[in-house]
């Protein structure tokens, strides 16, 4: 039989004491005047603000005005050069017109009509693509597996592991590449020694070229990825992985199921940033394939734009190249952006 005795603090005039039990939903708790209860009942009057909205105060523009010296330089660092960028690509730009000789014409779009007509520009376009987003893919997997192994290891190998990490970032792209030259080197390079296959030159052959520029970007990329996604997984509270192990989740169960929903906002800065990165490689394939392989076989749209606004000073032609390189990267990062909040990620 269910007790109904009545609870302690039982006023003498047999009503509750004040704040004992609660008032049943939606009305004002037993022994507390409905006044006092309106009062402090969220979302009414003179109780806060209403659900859904939340308190601004009259310094509303504050965060702008110390955000505007930073917004006009890179205003003034990346809208004008994007502006002259645009603007050349739009004129007829050549040695001739640099130095004089002639006069800057207005081309419209013909520069892109060029630009689209010759097939070199589509393949180069498409290697570029396939480069960049096979950089991109490796840099992750490489950066997020590290960064999962310096939760697991010891204090000393773990700061072994990022102080190499950190040496790799920080080492110029023109030394690196050059370092990993002579590491493949069919001549002096260790590893074709270890490798027992004599005097093969990497470099000649076009995919076994990309596959070593590959390694050597996934090499001084992979740190920026290690370190990012380390901080972030630190930051995951312990109890959330001890629960996920404890219910039997694998290593890799615990990653995809638990850390990388967690992680998603980390996940998307490294993913566009090494998106932007290996998208416009320059300095590697320039060294490592000595600016662009055999009859152009290694060439990336950076490059393909250097040949042609330096090499043949169609500058005009470069810029072009340029401004399709912004307008894809652009796109992507838009798209990918879209695709997360489609999925109800708030970025």
């Amino acid at each position: 039989m269910e007790n109904r005795s009545v609870p302690t603090g039982t006023a003498p005039d047999g009503g509750l004491g004040a704040g004992r039990i609660a008032a049943p939903s939606g009305g004002a708790p037993v022994g507390i005047p409905p006044a006092t209860a309106a009062r402090r009942a969220p979302g009414r009057r003179g109780g806060g603000a209403p659900p859904g909205k939340s308190p601004r105060g009259k310094g509303g523009w504050t965060p702008w005005l110390y955000l505007a010296p930073a917004l006009v330089v890179l205003g003034a660092l990346l809208l004008y050069p994007i502006y002259q960028l645009g603007l050349i690509s739009f004129l007829r730009y050549t040695q001739a017109q640099v130095s004089g000789g002639e006069p800057t014409t207005f081309e419209g779009f013909g520069n892109y009509r060029t630009l689209f007509a010759d097939d070199q520009f589509w393949h180069v376009l498409l290697a570029t693509l396939v480069f960049a987003a096979a950089c991109v893919v490796s840099t992750l997997a490489v950066g997020c597996a590290l960064a999962v192994l310096l939760t697991r290891v010891r204090a000393v190998p773990r700061l072994a592991l990022m102080l190499a990490a950190l040496g790799a970032w920080a080492t110029p792209a023109v030394t690196g590449s050059t370092v990993w030259l002579f590491l493949f080197d069919p001549d002096f390079g260790p590893v074709n020694r270890v490798l027992g296959i004599g005097d093969h030159s990497w470099t000649y052959g076009r995919y076994s070229a990309f596959a070593l520029v590959l390694l050597e970007v996934v090499w001084c990329s992979f740190p920026f990825v290690m370190v990012t996604v380390y901080a972030g997984i630190r930051a995951v509270p312990a109890e959330v992985l001890e629960a996920a192990a404890l219910d039997g989740a694998s290593q890799w169960r615990i990653w995809r199921s638990v850390l990388a929903p967690l992680l998603r906002p980390i996940l998307v800065v490294v993913t566009i940033q090494s998106v932007i990165w290996d998208f416009k490689v320059f300095t590697q394939i320039y060294v490592m394939t000595n600016g662009g392989g055999i009859a152009g076989q290694n060439l990336v749209l950076n490059v393909y734009a250097y040949q042609k606004a330096f090499a043949a000073s169609q500058y005009s032609l470069g810029s072009a190249i340029g401004v399709v390189m912004l307008v894809i990267l652009l796109a992507v990062t838009l798209v990918y952006l879209r695709l997360l909040r489609g999925q109800g990620e708030e970025l």
